[in-house]
Formats: structure tokens, sequence, C-alpha cells
């Protein structure tokens, strides 16, 4: 875990406690997402949930439609990051194409 800020814990109806990482903030449609990771034992679960951000208040998404769209929204730009990632690292200064030699 890189802060304890990007630590959130919510109640559930029962009452207890779930700790969740803050994967990322995203706006989708003019309107802003949380998108929150499980914390179980210390480390990220494998799943995610997303929340509609107002104000600073975290709202469950009832529209399936609208959770669709910011799902895909989600995925398309962490697609992205890995290609991003991915070009980084093969056209990265020792080896890619770069200027040639003067």
């Amino acid at each position: 875990m890189d802060s304890a800020e990007d630590l959130i814990t919510l109640l559930d109806e029962d009452g207890v406690e779930h700790e969740f990482s803050l994967v990322e903030v995203l706006e989708v449609d003019h309107q802003r997402y949380a998108v929150l990771q499980p914390v179980v034992a210390g480390e990220e679960s494998d799943s995610a949930v997303i929340f509609r951000l107002e104000d600073d208040t975290l709202i469950t998404i009832e529209d399936d439609a609208e959770f669709e769209r910011v799902r895909q929204a989600f995925e398309a730009a962490d697609e992205e990051q890995a290609d991003e990632h991915a070009s980084t690292v093969s056209e990265g200064p020792a080896g890619g194409q770069g200027e040639p030699p003067h």
C-alpha cells in the first residue's frame, strides 16, 4: 500500500466495517465515480466495486446501464494504461526506436 490516504472504511447494512483501497476516480458523462478494491487480511482482492461520487459521498449505483457504462470506461482506461506501460518498456531509452546517431 502506498499510502493510508488511499484506504477507505465502509460500513455494511449490519454495521460491519470493510476496508477498501481507492483504485481510481474517473469521470463518465460529467459524473465522477470511485473504483474501490476490497482489502482482505492486508491484501487487495481481485474484485472491485464502483460507486458514484456526489460531492464526497459514495452512492451505490442502482441503474444497470449506468454501472455498465462506468465499468467499460474503467476497463478501457485500464487497458490504455497497460498499453502505455508496455510501450514505455519496449521502446525505452536502451533499444527502442530513437534518433539515429549523428
